[in-house]
C-alpha cells in the first residue's frame, strides 16, 4: 500500500511540474508583432508532448518508409530560388498527420501509386520571408495567421507511379501559382484530371482538406489548434531520438 501511494505521489508531482512549466511559458512568452504565440523553445514543445501525445512532431519518412522525399526548400529548385532549409533529411508532422498519412500509403499502394512530399513542417520565420515575395495568401500563408505548416498539419506532395518511381503528370509543377493549379481547373486532359483526383480522393479519404488554389497542398481540419512552431529541423530530429 505505501509503494502504491508513493508511485502516486510521485507521478502527482511529474504533472504539477509540468502543468507548471507550460504555465510559466505561457505567462512569459511575448506574443510577436502580429500578436500570435510561436513556440522557439523545444524545451516547451517537449512538454506539450508529454501531456498530449497528438502534439508529438515525428519524422515522417521514419514512420512511412516507402514515402520519397524531394524538400524543395532545401534546394534552390523553389519559388524563391534559394535554400530556406539547411540540408535536412528529414521532415516532421504531428502524431494524427502521420497516423492518417499511413493509411494514405496504404490506400494507394493497392492502386499501384506512392508518395512525395515536397513540404510538411515549415518553421514560422520561413513563412515570413516567403511572404515578404508573395503576398497573396492564395498562395503563401499570412504570417499575421500563421500556416498549418507551422503548426505540423499541413502537406505538400504528389503521387508517383509505383512501377517506374517517377512522378505521375500533374496540372502543374509544385509552387505554380496561377488557376491551372486550382483544384477547380478543368480545361486539363483527362489523364491529368484523373490523377488530381486520385490524389484528392485518397487524401480526404482520411482525414486531410485540400486546398482550394494548390492541387499538392492539405492540412488537418484542425490544423489551428496545434500551435506555431519556429524550431530547427535539427532540433527536432533530436527530440524525436530521445524520445524513442
Amino acid at each position: 500500500m505505501k509503494s502504491i501511494r508513493k508511485i502516486a505521489a510521485v507521478s502527482i508531482l511529474i504533472v504539477i511540474n509540468l502543468v507548471w512549466g507550460f504555465s510559466g511559458y505561457t505567462q512569459s512568452q511575448v506574443s510577436n508583432k502580429y500578436g500570435l504565440q510561436v513556440i522557439k523553445d523545444i524545451t516547451i514543445l517537449k512538454q506539450q508532448t508529454m501531456l498530449d501525445s497528438n502534439k508529438k512532431m515525428l519524422n515522417v519518412r521514419e514512420n512511412i518508409p516507402s514515402i520519397i522525399l524531394d524538400l524543395r526548400y532545401a534546394t534552390t529548385n523553389n519559388f524563391m530560388h534559394e535554400k530556406l532549409y539547411p540540408p535536412v533529411k528529414a521532415t516532421f508532422m504531428r502524431k494524427p498527420a502521420v497516423d492518417s498519412l499511413k493509411k494514405v500509403v496504404e490506400y494507394l499502394k493497392e492502386k499501384g501509386y506512392g508518395l512525395k512530399i515536397f513540404d510538411a513542417y515549415r518553421p514560422y520565420s520561413i513563412t515570413e520571408k516567403m511572404w515578404e515575395k508573395v503576398k497573396d495568401d492564395r498562395y503563401a500563408a499570412d504570417p499575421a495567421k500563421g500556416s498549418g505548416h507551422n503548426r505540423g498539419a499541413s502537406i505538400d506532395l504528389t503521387l508517383v507511379d509505383l512501377k517506374t518511381g517517377k512522378e505521375v503528370q500533374m496540372p502543374t509543377g509544385f509552387d505554380n501559382f496561377s488557376d491551372t493549379a486550382h483544384q477547380s481547373f478543368m480545361n486539363l486532359d483527362s489523364a491529368i484530371l484523373k490523377n488530381r483526383n486520385v490524389l484528392k480522393t485518397a487524401m480526404e479519404k482520411f482525414r486531410f482538406i485540400a486546398l482550394s488554389t494548390e492541387w499538392w497542398h492539405f492540412y488537418l481540419p484542425n490544423s489551428s489548434s496545434y500551435e506555431l512552431l519556429d524550431v530547427s529541423f535539427k532540433e527536432l530530429g533530436r527530440l524525436n531520438k530521445r524520445s524513442k
